[in-house]
C-alpha cells in the first residue's frame, strides 16, 4: 500500500518579501542598515583605489616601463580574470548569457582602457592622468548627440564647458612642471577615455537586454582581452622582453602587480555595489572625493613639482561633475536670469521681424 504524503501548504503574507542578498566580495552585508552598508562600502572604495593609485603609479611611472607596459597589463588581466572566477566558485558558477560577439568587444574596449591609461603614465603625472579620466563627460555627451541624436539641458553643457576649461588649465599646469611631460601622454589618455566612455554603454545595453551578472561580464571581458594581449605582445615580442625585465627583482615587481590587480578589482566590485544600495549619484561622489584624496596622495608621497594652479583646475572639475549629476535630478533648469535674456532677445527678434515685414508689406503695396 502507498503511504500517504504530507501535504505542505505554503502561507505567504503580503507586503513581506525577501530582500536580495548585498554583498561586497563574499562579505554579507544585507543584515546591516542602509547607512551602515554605505558606510561599509566608502570604506571599501576609498582604501582599496587608493592603494590602486599607489600601486599603479609605483609601477608605471618608471621610464623603462614604457616598453613592457602591455605585458604587465597582461599579468593584471590574467590576475583579474582569476579573482572573478575564483569569487565565482564561492558564490554562484558563472552562466554565460551574453553573445561572444559583445564580449568580444567589451574586451576590445578594456583592453583599450587600461592599456592606454596604464601607458600614459610613462608620459603624464598620475594627478593628470585622474584629472583626464574623470572627464568621460565629454565624449559621452559628444558621442550621444552625433550616434543616438540625444539632448542634453543648460546645465550639461555648462558642466561640459566648465570641464573643458579645467582639464586645460589642470595640463598645462602639468607641462610647465613635469619634467617628463609628452604631448604624448595627452594622445594617449584621451584614447582611454573615449574607450572608458564607449564601454559603458554597451555593459549598461549588454546587461540590461540579457540579464547579466556583474561577474560573468567582468570574467569574460577579461579573459577574452587576455587572448588579444597574448596575440599582441607575441607578435611584437614584447611578451619576451617583459618577462625578462619582470624577471629582475620578480618577487618584488609581480608582487606590485598583484597588489595593484586585487586593489583594483575589490574597488570595482565595492563601487557596484554603492550603486545597487544607493544609486549611481551617490556612487559617483564617493568616488570623486576618493579621487581628490588620490591626487593629494600622490603629490605627498611621490615627489613632484606643485603648483596652485593644481588646485584650482581641479576645483573646476570637481564643479563640472557636480552640475553634471545636479542637472541628471533638474534636467529643464535653467537659471532665471538666462531666462530673461533669453525672454528679452527673443521679444526684440520678434519685434524686429514685424517691424520688417510691415516695411516689406508698405514697399510691395507701392511698387
Amino acid at each position: 500500500m502507498n503511504q500517504p504524503q504530507d501535504t505542505v501548504i505554503r502561507i505567504d503574507v503580503p507586503g513581506k518579501t525577501e530582500k536580495a542578498e548585498i554583498n561586497i566580495l563574499c562579505f554579507n552585508i544585507t543584515p546591516y542598515s542602509q547607512f551602515k552598508q554605505f558606510i561599509f562600502c566608502s570604506i571599501f572604495v576609498f582604501v582599496c583605489y587608493l592603494a590602486y593609485g599607489y600601486f599603479l603609479e609605483l609601477i608605471f611611472a618608471k621610464p623603462e616601463v614604457k616598453s613592457v607596459g602591455v605585458y604587465i597589463t597582461l599579468v593584471q588581466f590574467l590576475i583579474t580574470m582569476s579573482l572573478s572566477y575564483g569569487e565565482s566558485l564561492i558564490r554562484n558558477p558563472i552562466k554565460r548569457k551574453v553573445p561572444l560577439r559583445t564580449y568580444a568587444i567589451l574586451a576590445a574596449l578594456t583592453l583599450g582602457t587600461m592599456s592606454f591609461s596604464n601607458l600614459a603614465l610613462s608620459y603624464l603625472n598620475y594627478p593628470t592622468q585622474l584629472i583626464f579620466k574623470s572627464c568621460k563627460l565629454i565624449p559621452v555627451m559628444i558621442g550621444s548627440i552625433i550616434i543616438l541624436g540625444k539632448k542634453y539641458g543648460f546645465l550639461d553643457y555648462v558642466a561640459a564647458v566648465v570641464m573643458c576649461v579645467g582639464l586645460t588649465m589642470f595640463t598645462l599646469a602639468d607641462s610647465s612642471t613635469s619634467p617628463n611631460f609628452d604631448v604624448i601622454g595627452v594622445l594617449v589618455i584621451s584614447l582611454a577615455l573615449l574607450c572608458d566612455a564607449i564601454i559603458g554603454n554597451v555593459q549598461e545595453k549588454a546587461m540590461k537586454q540579457f540579464q547579466a551578472s556583474n561577474n560573468e561580464v567582468v570574467f569574460y571581458s577579461y579573459a577574452i582581452a587576455c587572448v588579444y594581449l597574448v596575440v599582441i605582445t607575441a607578435v611584437t615580442g614584447v611578451l619576451t622582453s617583459g618577462f625578462v625585465y619582470c624577471s629582475q627583482d620578480a618577487l618584488t615587481k609581480y608582487t606590485n602587480i598583484f597588489l595593484l590587480s586585487l586593489s583594483g578589482y575589490m574597488g570595482l566590485q565595492a563601487v557596484l555595489t554603492l550603486v545597487r544600495i544607493c544609486g549611481a549619484t551617490v556612487a559617483v561622489t564617493v568616488t570623486t572625493f576618493r579621487k581628490a584624496l588620490s591626487i593629494v596622495i600622490s603629490f605627498l608621497l611621490f615627489s613632484k613639482p606643485f603648483v596652485f594652479q593644481y588646485v584650482w583646475s581641479g576645483m573646476l572639475v570637481v564643479l563640472a561633475i557636480y552640475l553634471n549629476h545636479y542637472s541628471k535630478k533638474h534636467p529643464n533648469y535653467v537659471p532665471s536670469i538666462f531666462l530673461r535674456c533669453w525672454q528679452h532677445i527673443s521679444s526684440m527678434y520678434q519685434s524686429e521681424y514685424r517691424y520688417l515685414r510691415m516695411k516689406s508689406k508698405i514697399y510691395s503695396d507701392t511698387v
